[in-house]
């Protein structure tokens, strides 16, 4: 992202530019070109990306860098993070009822406990 561009393009000094978007955004540019960097990170883990083809598939160049960030943001480790999504998707494909609010799957009859006679008060 080349910040002298943009904010030749806007009309504005690239300092000037920064303030205008934290102040719209309540981040710098860098801030939240980051933030979009890995929440797609997140999503491509989620598809079961490995960990160093979603870091260059989000534009890093460093795999510690992108590590050191993702971990700073989310507040885990991108392979703790893949660990966990694969070990959901398991559970939910084993078990997916709970995932399901039961009284949901109650009133649908997902549950063993579903055969009640209808009571009418």
């Amino acid at each position: 992202m080349d910040l002298d561009n943009i904010s030749d393009e806007a009309y504005f000094s690239k300092f000037h530019f920064i303030r205008l978007f934290k102040s719209i955004y309540g981040k710098t540019p860098l801030q939240y070109l980051t933030t979009v960097r890995i929440n797609k990170a997140q999503q491509l883990l989620q598809m079961n990306k490995s960990v160093s083809d979603v870091c260059f598939l989000v534009g890093y160049e460093s795999v510690s860098t992108f590590s050191g960030l993702f971990t700073k943001l989310i507040g885990t480790s991108p392979s703790q993070y893949l660990n966990y999504q694969n070990q959901r998707k398991t559970q939910i494909r084993t078990k997916p009822l709970t995932f399901v609010p039961s009284c949901y799957a109650f009133m649908h009859g997902w549950t063993e406990n579903s055969n009640f006679e209808e009571v009418n008060i």
